[in-house]
């Protein structure tokens, strides 16, 4: 049962995922869903979710994937279509689970590609917009490097020490996400063509000296969408805008629902 500031067990299809909940229940108030970045889980939203659901009318819900967090471990490795199989098999699922009557995706990294798939995929009238926070549509040299980088870092540094701290088993979370993305068929990996399919306003936030991924990907959003894309490049921010450019970062996500609540209020008026 959603209580704001608690935890909340989801069993989906037999496989435990841990979620946490701010603000009011789905049958109370509009909710936003976020979805983790590739090494992310619930816990590590930090504050952003508690903040989020004060500073707006809206619930909100952190959920970790399954192999974050304290969710259920994954099956690895991971299909390389793994972000595809998110957005259109558990996402859904986790939506119906949480009582979802409407509200906004909103999606860092790894998160921001399942919500864009899920956005261009799949026929939800319940999800009025998206915000994606360093988008991935296709991939890159500069961030393939990076993972590559990480991966040295975790077998050699202090990553796993920290990741450990979050996740119940640290391998099968770094594994999952880094084994596919360095797989060598993963080169190809491209989900441009949901991009046309979004049906919803799009609010796009990437950090200027994101490691991970170059304006290209937020082009692509841009010059590929056919509906209304609002850009927000963040200076003095890398990969992770709601950690490194928090307040920033929240007034960004606030304004938008604030102007899409506009949006819905002159569509009810008019009707």
């Amino acid at each position: 049962m959603w209580t704001d500031g608690q935890g909340l067990t989801l069993d989906i299809d037999g496989v435990t995922l841990e979620g946490r909940c701010f603000g009011p229940a789905p049958d109370a108030a509009p909710t936003v869903v976020l979805l983790h970045e590739g090494l992310g889980c619930a816990a590590l939203w930090r504050d952003f979710p508690e903040k989020l659901a004060r500073a707006t009318r809206y619930g909100v819900f952190a959920y970790s994937r399954r192999g974050y967090g304290q969710s259920a471990p994954a099956v690895l490795p991971r299909p390389l279509d793994y972000m595809t199989r998110e957005a259109l098999d558990v996402l859904p699922k986790v939506l119906d689970a949480i009582g979802f009557r409407q509200g906004v995706l909103v999606g860092h990294s790894d998160g921001a590609s399942i919500a864009a798939i899920h956005g261009g995929s799949v026929q939800d009238h319940r999800v009025r917009g998206l915000v994606l926070m360093a988008p991935h549509f296709f991939t890159e040299a500069l961030g393939l490097a990076a993972i590559a980088r990480a991966r040295e870092v975790y077998e050699t540094g202090d990553l796993r020490a920290r990741l450990g701290k979050y996740h119940a088993d640290v391998d099968n979370a770094f594994r999952g996400w880094n084994d596919a993305w360095l797989d060598p068929a993963f080169k190809s990996w491209n989900i441009e063509e949901v991009i046309a399919y979004i049906r919803v306003p799009v609010l796009a936030i990437q950090g200027v000296d994101d490691q991970y991924g170059t304006r290209a990907q937020i082009t692509a959003l841009e010059t590929q969408s056919y509906n209304p894309v609002d850009v927000a490049m963040l200076d003095s921010c890398g990969h992770a805008p709601h950690v490194e450019q928090p307040e920033k970062t929240l007034a960004l996500v606030v304004d938008y629902l604030e102007r899409l609540d506009r949006i819905e209020a002159a569509k009810a008026e008019a009707a």
